[in-house]
């Protein structure tokens, strides 16, 4: 069975939404995280989508997995940086809420 592009498309702009929404509307700093996650998924699955649309039998378009895989890459490194400011966060102020940040100005 052969999803549609197009519905592909659609599923993307949900999720990064979604993630928007998150990223503005929650407190805590773990949930943002996640919510940035979301995004990134959104922005792969829209690469893979739009190279899958520009493909020909003859010759398949690479450029929307590579700039996926890419895409990961950052992910990860973004979870890993993200992960350790918030344990550093955690041991400074005993909390992982955003508003936290606003009193760590010096």
């Amino acid at each position: 069975m052969n999803v549609p592009t197009e519905h592909l498309l659609v599923l993307a702009a949900a999720l990064f939404a979604l993630g928007v929404l998150g990223f503005f509307v929650r407190r805590n700093m773990i949930v943002v995280l996640m919510c940035i996650e979301l995004m990134l998924n959104a922005a792969i699955l829209t690469f893979l989508a739009a190279s899958r649309l520009h493909s020909t039998p003859d010759h398949p378009s690479m450029e929307g997995p590579v700039f996926a895989i890419f895409v990961i890459a950052v992910a990860a490194a973004e979870a890993a940086v993200g992960l350790a400011l918030i344990i550093a966060v955690y041991r400074l102020k005993q909390s992982v809420r955003t508003e936290t940040l606003g009193e760590m100005g010096g």
